[in-house]
């Protein structure tokens, strides 16, 4: 009978570990069968795609560790690039300037595949052949003039895609229009975010004490 209550208790011990095991067991396949989160979920920790200008970038959760998204804003590429149709030809600015009372001078002057384009016009019936203006266009759409007054004579020194570089001769209060004595002075046109500058000083159209175009 001793021996009896013996071998009981030394298997109670095992019984009662065997049924631990086998309810942790029993919880270890509930989890199992659960299921984790889809793996697209989890990747993205439950968001959807962001869409940025320019780029396309996924949000990520950030309790996974994951880097936040980054994104790139493309900046619209400026109008003043964006090339016109060929049709904008020398031929139309030429009938710009002579519907302004001005005769091209050099028509060759006029570069349709610049963004910025000049042609100097002498005043339509100028006795003298002075009283000159250069006049710009950007994708042959015609923005103005040099200066707001013609100047005795003007000339294209260099011109690129976007910046053009007059010459003025220059004269004093005494010199006849043949003759200017006062050298030339440069000045560079530029296009910058679509408007035009002059990046130097424009001389006077007329002074008595100073330099002038005329």
């Amino acid at each position: 009978m001793k021996r009896t209550l013996l071998a009981a208790a030394a298997l109670l011990p095992g019984l009662a570990l065997g049924g631990a095991l086998g309810g942790c067991g029993s919880q270890t396949r509930t989890v199992s069968l659960a299921g984790a989160p889809p793996a697209s979920v989890a990747a993205t920790g439950g968001g959807q795609p962001t869409t940025v200008t320019g780029s396309t970038s996924t949000a990520t959760s950030p309790s996974q560790g994951a880097t936040a998204p980054t994104s790139t804003h493309s900046a619209p590429e400026p109008a003043f690039t964006e090339h016109e149709a060929a049709s904008e030809s020398a031929g139309a600015a030429e009938a710009v300037v002579r519907a302004r009372g001005y005769t091209p001078d050099n028509p060759a002057e006029y570069h349709s595949d610049q963004a910025l384009r000049v042609l100097v016009g002498t005043r339509t019936g100028s006795g003298d052949g002075y009283g000159q203006l250069a006049f710009f266009f950007v994708n042959g759409r015609y923005i103005g003039t040099d200066t707001k007054e013609p100047s005795a004579s003007v000339r294209v020194l260099s011109q690129g895609d976007t910046e053009v570089t007059l010459a003025y001769p220059l004269y004093r209060s005494s010199d006849p229009l043949c003759c200017p004595g006062g050298g030339q002075a440069t000045v560079r046109f530029q296009l910058n975010d679509g408007q035009l500058e002059a990046l130097d000083p424009i001389p006077p159209a007329n002074s008595k004490s100073a330099l002038s175009r005329y």
